[in-house]
């Protein structure tokens, strides 16, 4: 599966994420007949059915799923139709960001939960994919620590940090980006903007292995993924990172990314986060 958003109702990167979804299919031997362009045109195919219901400052939060399709005992409800299934989803993405509003100012607790990352000898985790398990175990495990904005941050087998449960991660030092070797993880496409982002700026960005001691000494830290795009990380296990806020690396990586899609990204999810408020407290309870 993949999952896509706009900025100002343009897709953001949908090419790259469908290109990413055909890897997986090809490599997961899904014999999908549909063609990359007649996937392409079917998601603005949705996106156009949908935008007349949309407010106009709504952006379209795109989920796309391939699966393999019916299981063969049920291919006779199918009229013996056992094809891939590919279903496009299209919503407005306030309500999947509007309870991060506060994280810009507040930032991430990563923890990190006994639950281990899958390694890719077992599981290519560098196939976008919905059998994780071990994600669902990571965030129960963290949803019962005390405190708020408890985010699971996964170690590999060897003691390294991979990612999050849906996103990736970041750590600054002494002026230098640093993100987990492309291992273990999946390869998001906001993290590889990172590296865009950062040669923009003059910023060295580059992969290595990150132990926990190097999140406790770093000077700041931050989250990517596709529908908030950055979020600062502020401690690890309740260990400050830093001075504790979202830094000055981090905010002008959001800044740039801001300005290279023609919008505030932090305020409209901030702006998003009052409106949905305001729906739930005109809500009949």
């Amino acid at each position: 599966f993949e999952m896509t958003r706009s900025f100002n109702k343009k897709q953001f990167k949908l090419r790259e994420h469908l290109e990413r979804l055909y890897i997986g299919i090809n490599i997961l031997h899904i014999p999908l007949k549909m063609t990359i362009d007649e996937l392409e045109q079917a998601c603005f195919k949705t996106i156009e059915k949908n935008d007349k219901v949309f407010d106009e400052h709504d952006e379209h939060r795109l989920m796309i799923n391939v699966s393999r399709g019916p299981l063969g005992p049920y291919a006779s409800i199918f009229d013996g139709k056992i094809e891939p299934t590919v279903v496009i989803a299209d919503f407005p993405l306030k309500w999947t960001v509007a309870s991060m509003a506060p994280l810009y100012d507040e930032g991430i607790n990563a923890v990190i939960p006994s639950q281990r990352a899958i390694p890719s000898s077992l599981m290519e985790p560098k196939i976008k994919n919905r059998s994780r398990l071990f994600y669902q175990m990571a965030n129960i495990e963290v949803s019962q620590i005390k405190g708020n904005n408890n985010w699971a941050l996964l170690l590999d087998l060897d003691g390294f940090i991979t990612e999050g449960t849906g996103d990736n991660f970041f750590i600054v030092k002494n002026g230098e980006i640093l993100t987990p070797e492309g291992r273990n993880i999946l390869r998001g496409i906001s993290r590889d903007y990172i590296f865009t982002l950062a040669k923009e700026l003059n910023i060295p960005c580059r992969e290595c292995n990150i132990e926990p001691y190097d999140v406790y000494t770093a000077d700041e830290a931050f989250m990517t993924a596709t529908p908030f795009c950055i979020l600062p990380t502020v401690s690890l296990q309740g260990i400050k990172i830093g001075d504790g806020l979202m830094g000055s690396v981090t905010t002008s990586l959001l800044n740039r990314w801001s300005d290279n899609v023609g919008l505030d990204i932090k305020e409209q999810i901030i702006e998003y986060g009052k409106e949905v408020d305001l729906i739930n407290s005109k809500a009949p309870t």
